[in-house]
């Protein structure tokens, strides 16, 4: 499951993710809103937390994930990921430079120092 995060600035969407993660969850929540933030804005900044209740992704998801990664690959200025899950963090970290905008890892105590990076100017 994803549910959006409703505590960030203007311009960055939060989102975390719980337990199994479907391509229904990217079709009803993470597509429409991106694609909501960036009728607003040139570029938007993402925080996604994927935390202790985090499980997997399934095989759509994952597909869905690079899918709107691709889509709009040069709409993120800043991407903060946040987890303990060191499957993510070393995909994240090695594949991280491969995005024109700014991709940072955090661990899940470092959730707050994410969303002032995220948010920063």
């Amino acid at each position: 499951m994803i549910t959006q995060m409703t505590d960030l600035p203007d311009g960055v969407l939060g989102f975390e993710a719980k337990g199994r993660v479907t391509s229904d969850d990217y079709a009803d929540v993470m597509i429409p809103a991106v694609e909501a933030a960036l009728d607003e804005h040139d570029k938007v900044r993402l925080l996604y937390l994927l935390g202790d209740e985090f499980v997997e992704y399934s095989a759509g998801a994952a597909w869905d994930d690079t899918k709107i990664g691709m889509e709009h690959l040069f709409s993120y200025e800043r991407v903060a990921v946040v987890t303990d899950h060191n499957d993510y963090r070393v995909a994240i970290k090695g594949f991280g430079f491969l995005m024109p905008g700014k991709v940072k890892v955090f661990g899940t105590d470092e959730l707050d120092a994410a969303k002032t990076w995220v948010s920063e100017d």
